[in-house]
């Protein structure tokens, strides 16, 4: 059967033109799979499209996600390490044999691992709630609410264990979040005080 009459007629005729390639061809950089020339496909413009008036980042509740996934991924990292330090050292002291050593190691490691991530992506979640409801209470997006977020959640991470920790904890999500702040926008901070 010949390929422009099939059935249902579904492949198109071949144009001799478009498969010219080579050094002296004016349609050296045609595609052979889509039978267009790919100049006319990348115009130097976005890549991606934004609704009108949107804004070409991520909002704090889409970050949220990746941050809470990275808290815990991070905690179970360092909790895991923590818990093989810990268990081979308890692991070196003791006269078992060797199954029994592997099993009390393996249960260092997830029980460490488990408890430093449960922790971290609690602090992750409260941190992005605190920085979601603070962008859109006050309807913009900046370094204010990423510092009052971290000073809100040591607040409340520490909240039952008395005013003096809670303090403390207030104290060091400020901290950190300001040193945050400080590190990752620096052109921004300097723009706002004036600075040369």
């Amino acid at each position: 059967m010949d390929r422009q009459s099939g059935y249902l007629n579904i492949f198109p005729p071949m144009d001799p033109g478009m498969m010219q390639y080579g050094a002296g061809s004016n349609n050296a950089s045609l595609s052979p799979y889509l039978n267009v020339d790919p100049a006319y496909l990348s115009q130097g413009g976005p890549e991606w499209i934004f609704p009108e008036g949107a804004s070409r980042q991520r909002g704090r509740f889409e970050l949220a996600f990746s941050q809470i996934g990275g808290a815990v991924m991070t905690g179970a990292f360092l909790g895991g390490a923590q818990g093989f330090y810990g268990g081979y050292k308890q692991m070196a002291a003791s006269n078992q044999i060797a199954s029994i050593k592997r099993t009390q190691l393996l249960n260092h490691i997830t029980k460490r691992g488990a408890g430093t991530a449960n922790t971290l992506g609690v602090v992750a979640v409260m941190y992005s709630g605190f920085g979601v409801l603070f962008s859109f209470v006050r309807g913009v997006d900046d370094e204010i609410n990423t510092i009052a977020a971290g000073a809100c959640t040591g607040l409340l991470y520490k909240s039952s264990a008395g005013l003096k920790r809670c303090g403390i904890g207030g104290a060091i999500g400020l901290g950190l979040t300001s040193i945050y702040c400080l590190w990752t926008s620096k052109d921004r901070i300097k723009q706002m005080l004036n600075i040369v």
